[in-house]
């Protein structure tokens, strides 16, 4: 269990770094625009910082997926049993004796039930 609550953690750190890039990222792709007021082609002007944010995102997103499939795969492994549980009994047994003593059957379609007496109705007596 302490595998799963670790890798949990990490994914849970992945992916708030993910939300974090893509919030970043402007929809043009941008992405901050900071610097970049001489050379056009350095690390951190509009076009650098862009490709540094999709290549963050584009990894970030990768090891969330790859997490996400292994906290399954050890989800598995921690809580699953690889075999069929047949422990549930399916076998109808007869009660002692081989018949039905005692127990009073339903009556069949081609017998009449007896009639109720009016007095064991409980609300015979309510009006509505």
């Amino acid at each position: 269990m302490g595998l799963f609550l670790f890798l949990t953690v990490v994914q849970a750190i992945v992916a708030f770094v993910l939300v974090i890039l893509v919030l970043m990222q402007r929809s043009e792709g941008g992405g901050l625009g900071m610097g970049g007021g001489g050379s056009p082609g350095g690390v951190m002007s509009a076009r650098g910082a862009a490709d540094f944010l999709t290549r963050a995102t584009k990894w970030s997103a990768v090891l969330f997926v790859v997490l996400a499939i292994v906290l399954a795969a050890v989800a598995v492994d921690a809580s699953g049993t690889r075999t069929i549980d047949d422990s549930l009994d399916r076998s109808v047994t007869e009660p002692a004796g081989g018949a039905t003593e005692g127990v009073p059957s339903a009556p069949s379609a081609t017998e009449e039930a007896p009639a109720q007496a009016p007095s064991d109705d409980p609300l015979a007596g309510v009006s509505e």
